[in-house]
């Protein structure tokens, strides 16, 4: 799926939907997805090789503040957690790949990536176009994900 490459390991059908995990590869020097926030799920990343950066906005500015970011870098063995309304994305602005555990509480979170990649897929096979930035958010919608300052969405 353009700069990553997904490996779904359990998309809650063994677990009634309460985990879902992936092992995820990002290319170096690529950006990851566009800064969001999560209503309903947590997220875990165990990094197993290379390097990302995690950005987060403090929550004071979650409301469409100053959006003061603060980015992390991380290294093979570091484990990150993410509880839900944390706003957050991740890189690789390395120059190595990175690949990383990825965890997500409750699994539905998993069906938001493969409708990325089916309409990323169709792009690449000339069946569509891509996604207008409005349509982006509609589907992060669907699976309780917002960017900050969505209106009409408070944190």
């Amino acid at each position: 799926m353009g700069p990553l490459t997904i490996r779904v390991l359990e998309d809650g059908r063994n677990t009634d939907n309460r985990i879902g995990t992936m092992i995820l590869t990002i290319k170096p020097g690529s950006k990851g997805p566009p800064i969001h926030w999560h209503r309903m799920h947590d997220e875990t990343f165990f990094v197993t090789k290379g390097r990302l950066r995690f950005t987060v906005i403090l929550a004071d500015d979650a409301k469409g503040g100053s959006k003061e970011t603060k980015d992390i870098d991380t290294k093979a063995g570091d484990y990150v957690i993410v509880p839900t309304k944390s706003i957050h994305t991740f890189s690789n602005p390395f120059d190595e790949e990175a690949e990383f555990f990825n965890t997500f509480t409750p699994a539905y979170y998993v069906d938001y990536l493969r409708m990325l990649a089916k309409a990323l897929d169709n792009v690449m096979t000339g069946k569509g176009r891509p996604l207008t930035e409005s349509e982006q958010r509609d589907v992060m919608a669907q699976f309780a994900t917002f960017a900050p300052g969505d209106v009409g969405v408070e944190i």
